[in-house]
């Protein structure tokens, strides 16, 4: 902007301006209030860390001043998309809590050199403090302020530097009020607010013009690429955009070379006029990113980052606006970006409001600067007890507990959400549906199961070309009675990181839900309403019996799992004289068409609530299931399955079973109907699991013991190996019954040891010893130490069906039965839970220890040993052995150990026999390059290209139950 002059004739007023360090989107919507002040002819002094091109590509005028200063540190990020809490701990101790007493006595000096009339912070806190010590006003101009940020940092990573958050809110109170900037987060600490439009910088160039400068023709799509710096070692490749499409850079590496369909532009670009010229933007979202392209109605492709809560705020907005396409950080390293650019095009962004912020802004703050005061138009009183309740919660939690933003506080303060409340009810408009009850609470895959629902019954479509896609599709889009109300549970699957087999055996498990989850719409109708498929119209006929209610299931995806797609039944098939069938004969009824076989998982989950609570369901079902969590990969594809299923019929039929009760039923639907022994701790997990938590908890007897936190710094990921996997595959269950052997045979031996000692007078202690392994419950219970003293050596490595009924008679498991011909491993099976049991606490005990390479190399070996260790029981492979190995090779690397590494460790999870490796590293973007570089070697080597699995979700108890009814429907 050149030659800007006072546009009124008036003494100038002198602002000092302080930018916090915290990225370039701080910087550029200063940039828009600075100028506006400017023009009215004032003196501005901008305290800044950002460079000088930032002001001056947009500012020409001798009335700005800038000083390059400092005085906090923002949070310090690993790369692009990751934080690191503590180190954003350390830097703001180590830049404005160590040299403070300094930084006052200099900045009130230097405030009162420059005559300033009024101190604007944005949001530097200890600019607060000064120009109070100065005697000076001081106004805050943010969306958030940095005690609500570093709340969670030390909470989750250092609470030894709790007085951080207490100094920065102090530091706050000192000033005056603040302007609010619209997607904002709780800011307790600010006495007054006043609230204005969106702060957008101006265009300086048309459409046209920008285009023709970047030899961009108007007919091509323009993806512009904005992430404030691109991933270090991160190549952009060009089969990563879709064909005929370009892609500008922002912020792009001068050493790197691009694309011919990449355009990197230079560093000291007017970004707002590319924005304006572009199709759709990809990349992170922060305040300057997410303003621009609000204001000009660009469809934004985003990528989460780790750990920053001001996020959480603007997305709501984003959406709420129809703005926004989430985009998983794998898509985005692998170049898998067509399908979410294609979904952006599509979307119509409509944000109405206002976007002179920044004139708006400036205006307030002159009119303060010459001693107007300024109060806000409603009382403030309630919204900083809100405000101040929702940053107690993350200051005060404690570990294994874990409180987000309540629901309360989203529905009466962030009101660009578009929530009504009436009560704890809400109603909200999704897509073709209102939500009568429950939260989609921003999960993707919720969001598109949605739509799936609303697109049932559009019409074959014919690409597809198989007899099961033709059924499943009109199978489904007869199964609801859409004017009726339809409940929706989802359940996700787990990343077995610890524990695994040794859960029947009383150890502790930590266990992660993962991303990938299954969705259950379950509906129940009156059999006079019951839309009836026409064989099941024709059983009916055929039997000239009245209306009776029925089961009807649809499975979509069934095409990729070889089975059949539809099951139906009579209710009635459940009952035997008026009394619930055995479990034995419900588990030969699924068993008679093994393509049908898989509907055990869900209508077994009516069984299992008609024999364990005494319901009776005298209404027809009707079921969708469309699960995401990929089978016999080791994730517990059934136990989400059973979750979601059960979650969907209570809430549907008005039971409350609590999560723990609830995965105890779904256990007893795989054990029991479907014939398939298992632990709970999948159930469990899929019920009971936090998002970004480990779910600590024993199985036997089942107790969650609460959830663990994940150190920023470290980070989980699962690597199918592509081999099938079964928890009721011959080995799991040779492999449990050894264990029980096992246990039998101590306990044989500590009784005997006990007899023959009492009599040779030996200490009292030493017989309460004996006698208490004795009566053993949980191998678990054994420490390694006696286990290695006094039993190792009277454990048979093997032993025979026969041999071992002959001498104990049985192994006490009822899940199991014995085959006396068969030969069981027993001493490796026993070894096993005692030793898996010590790994799990110590790896526990290590998560919340001082952050450092030596405990992830600690947490690693951990894993190696658990992963040999179902190698020596025989549930080991050569796929998911191959892949450790691949890990092994990565972390002791030359590259990877110059770079301090990467990845530490990795094991089989689950039942084992193939499925999926968890793998545990360090929480930045150089592993996850590790992970996918792994994934192109094992490709390579046995031609399957293994699904990693990354990211987390809550379970179904955290989800709770969404109930919809379609908007004008019409049967």
């Amino acid at each position: 902007m050149e030659g800007i002059v006072s546009s009124k004739q008036q003494q100038p007023l002198v602002f000092a301006y302080y930018v916090t360090g915290h990225g370039f989107g701080h910087a550029t919507r200063v940039v828009e209030v600075v100028r506006h002040l400017i023009l009215e002819g004032h003196i501005v002094h901008v305290v800044t860390a950002a460079p000088d091109f930032v002001y001056t590509s947009a500012i020409q005028s001798p009335r700005l001043f800038l000083r390059k200063e400092l005085l906090d540190c923002g949070a310090v990020q690993c790369d692009a998309l990751t934080v690191d809490r503590i180190a954003s701990l350390e830097k703001y101790s180590e830049t404005a809590v160590i040299p403070r007493e300094t930084i006052l006595a200099t900045e009130v000096k230097w405030l009162q050199s420059i005559k300033a009339d009024l101190v604007v912070s944005d949001v530097v806190p200890v600019a607060c403090r000064a120009a109070a010590d100065a005697g000076i006003r001081s106004v805050c101009c943010t969306n958030f302020s940095w005690d609500f940020i570093y709340a969670e940092y030390v909470v989750d990573a250092g609470s030894q530097h709790r007085s951080i958050v207490l100094q920065i809110a102090e530091d706050y109170s000192h000033c005056e009020f603040l302007i609010r900037l619209p997607g904002y987060c709780p800011m307790p600490a600010f006495r007054d607010v006043l609230d204005v439009p969106l702060v957008v910088r101006g265009l300086h160039k048309s459409r046209a013009e920008v285009r023709k400068e970047l030899g961009v023709e108007e007919d091509v799509k323009l993806v512009i690429f904005n992430f404030g710096g691109q991933p270090a070692g991160w190549k952009l490749q060009e089969e990563f955009l879709p064909p005929g499409w370009k892609c500008v850079v922002c912020g792009g590496s001068d050493k790197e070379e691009y694309p011919p369909n990449f355009i990197k532009l230079p560093k000291d670009a007017y970004t707002p006029d590319v924005i304006a010229a572009s199709d759709c933007m990809l990349g992170k979202i922060g305040y300057g990113t997410f303003s621009e392209a609000m204001a000009y109605k660009l469809p934004f492709v985003f990528v989460r980052r780790d750990y920053f809560n001001e996020e959480l705020f603007l997305r709501n907005m984003l959406e709420h606006y129809h703005g926004g396409v989430e985009m998983i950080r794998r898509d985005l390293l692998t170049g898998c970006w067509q399908p979410y650019l294609e979904r952006a095009i599509r979307l119509k962004p409509c944000y109405d409001g206002g976007v002179n912020g920044g004139e708006v802004a400036a205006g307030i703050l002159q009119d303060t600067a010459l001693g107007k005061n300024h109060a806000s138009d409603k009382p403030c009183g309630a919204r900083r007890l809100r405000d101040a309740i929702v940053l107690g919660y993350q200051l005060q939690r404690v570990n294994n507990r874990i409180i987000g933003i309540p629901d309360w506080y989203n529905v009466e303060e962030n009101k660009l959400v578009g929530r009504s409340s009436e009560g704890s009810q809400f109603l909200r408009e999704v897509e073709d549906f209102e939500i009568l009850h429950g939260d989609p609470q921003g999960l993707p895959d919720t969001m598109a199961f949605l739509k799936s629902l609303a697109d049932i019954g559009a019409g074959h479509d014919s690409k597809k070309d198989t007899d099961d896609e033709v059924r499943e599709d009109l199978a489904a889009a007869g199964l609801f009675n859409w004017e009726e109300e339809i409940f929706v549970a989802r359940a996700p699957g787990r990343l077995d990181v610890l524990g695994g087999i040794a859960d029947y055996s009383g150890s502790l498990v930590l266990q992660m839900p993962i991303r990938e989850a299954c969705h259950v719409a379950v509906q129940k109708n009156h059999p006079s309403k019951q839309k009836l498929w026409k064989h099941a119209q024709a059983r009916h006929h055929a039997d000239h019996e009245k209306l009776a209610p029925i089961l009807e299931i649809v499975s979509l995806g069934s095409e990729l799992n070889n089975r059949g797609p539809t099951f139906d039944m009579d209710l009635s098939d459940f009952k035997d004289d008026e009394k619930p069938i055995s479990y034995e004969a419900a588990r030969k009824y699924f068993a008679k068409d093994p393509s049908q076989k898989w509907a055990a998982y869900v209508a077994g989950t009516i069984v299992v609530l008609m024999t364990e609570l005494g319901v009776c369901f005298e209404n027809s079902i009707s079921i969708l299931v469309s699960s995401g969590v990929p089978e016999g990969k080791g994730v517990s594809s059934s136990a989400a399955l059973e979750v979601a299923t059960m979650s969907a019929i209570a809430a549907a039929h008005g039971l409350n079973i609590p999560p723990r009760d609830l995965a105890l039923l779904c256990q007893k639907v795989e054990n029991h109907v479907v014939g398939a022994p298992c632990g709970v701790m999948d159930q469990m997990t899929s019920a009971c699991g936090e998002a970004n938590k480990l779910l600590a908890m024993v199985c036997q007897p089942a107790e969650v013991l609460g959830v663990v936190d994940i150190p920023s710094h470290v980070r989980f990921w699962g690597i199918d190996s592509g081999l099938r996997h079964s928890v009721g595959g011959s080995d799991y269950g040779s492999v449990r019954i050894g264990t029980y052997m096992g246990r039998k045979i101590i306990k044989s031996t500590a009784a005997g040891l006990s007899k023959g000692n009492k009599k040779d007078d030996m200490d009292k202690d030493g017989i309460e010893l004996l006698d208490n392994e004795a009566s053993l419950d949980y191998l678990c219970n054994l420490p390694p130490h006696r286990y290695e003293g006094v039993y190792v050596d009277k454990l048979p490595e093997t032993i025979t069906g026969e041999e071992f009924i002959k001498k104990y008679v049985n192994h006490e498991d009822s899940v199991t039965t014995i085959d006396p011909k068969h030969i069981y491993a027993v001493k490796a099976p026993t070894r096993h839970p005692v030793y898996e049991n010590f790994r799990v606490e110590a790896f526990k005990a290590l998560l919340t220890a001082t952050t450092s390479d030596g405990q992830l190399s600690a947490l690693g070996e951990l894993m190696y040993q658990c992963h040999y260790s179902y190698g020596a029981c025989g549930l080991g492979s050569d796929g998911t052995d191959r892949l450790v190995e691949l890990v092994q090779e990565m972390q002791h690397s030359k590259a990877s150990k110059s770079e301090n590494g990467t990845l530490y460790g990795a094991k089989i999870t689950g039942g084992g026999s193939g499925g999926t490796v968890c793998v545990i590293g360090k929480n930045f973007v150089g592993s996850n390059e590790q992970i996918l570089e792994i994934q192109r070697r094992y490709h390579v080597a046995t031609g399957f290209k293994p699904y990693v699995f990354e990211g987390s979700s809550p379970g179904a108890g955290k989800f709770g139950y969404l109930k919809i009814r379609r908007r004008n429907a019409t049967e």
